[in-house]
């Protein structure tokens, strides 16, 4: 079992592993399920007694689940909250309510701490994404007839970029993006001889796996684009790539999505230039 990189990863797991925990790590699990907000700002003493376990028994649990205590634990609830805050300037606030070590201050400050966490998220997506998958996704968008790009929320921005890309080459791309609320009619059209490039990371936007299922039950092809293999988009995809985004305090980059994009698209127009030569 991997360990959990977001919220919902986690209640996924624990929700398919709890007949198996003991008595004591069950209650465990039903307190930190029912009750995020308490996991994300009291202490490990407040939650134990409102749980009816030991201290130790928290301990055992973050185990359970491979974290190595748990406040590394905990941190997936804090990042949780604060992400479902939508405005910054809260965000902000309540990411320095929460943490107690040192935070980047100045702009400088921050610029110097997202230069290097976007050089290791960089580094990451280089040494962990298979050739053999950026290969088979070149091909997928070569032979689809029209390719469907969604992204929504944070993800726009990436998914309009693929767009234009696309309508640059060889290619006849159409961007979801439900103006109006029509979602369902912009994707109507999809057939298995299409394709669907989806964009989204947890949070996971509704919007977003509902057009997945639909091209799902179309029968077209899917290249997804998120950060779990368990992914409500994953289990519909035949291609994800899993991409680990640089954070710095409650803010994500997408430096390493863009630069995954960016790349696909620079290896379909060499794709295309030498299907013209052959």
């Amino acid at each position: 079992m991997t360990t959990a990189t977001n919220l919902s990863e986690l209640q996924q797991q624990i929700r398919y592993r709890y007949d198996d925990l003991s008595k004591r790590l069950q209650q465990v699990s039903r307190y930190v399920l029912d009750n995020t907000n308490s996991v994300a700002f009291d202490t490990v003493a407040i939650i134990a007694e409102r749980a009816g376990v030991p201290p130790s028994t928290l301990i055992r649990f973050a185990n359970a689940f491979n974290f190595s205590g748990f406040n590394e634990m905990k941190q997936l609830f804090r990042m949780n909250l604060v992400e479902e805050t939508a405005s910054y300037t809260d965000r902000a606030r309540l990411f320095r309510e929460m943490e107690s070590e040192e935070i980047p201050e100045t702009p400088f400050d921050i610029l110097q701490e997202f230069a290097r966490s976007n050089g290791l998220a960089l580094q990451q997506l280089a040494a962990r994404t298979k050739p053999e998958m950026l290969e088979q996704a070149v091909e997928l968008l070569a032979q689809a007839e029209t390719i469907y790009v969604v992204g929504l929320r944070r993800s726009f921005s990436v998914a309009a970029y693929l767009s234009y890309a696309l309508s640059h080459l060889e290619c006849r791309p159409v961007l979801l993006d439900g103006m109006g609320g029509m979602f369902r009619e912009q994707v109507s059209r999809i057939t298995e001889r299409d394709i669907l490039v989806s964009i989204s990371f947890s949070p996971y936007a509704e919007e977003t796996v509902m057009i997945s299922e639909i091209a799902a039950n179309a029968g077209a092809k899917q290249i997804v684009i998120t950060d779990s293999q368990i992914s409500p988009l994953a289990v519909l995809s035949d291609l994800c790539f899993v991409v680990k985004e640089a954070q710095v305090d409650a803010f994500r980059s997408q430096s390493a999505t863009l630069c995954l994009v960016q790349s696909l698209m620079i290896a379909l127009a060499y794709f295309q230039g030498n299907r013209k030569t052959d």
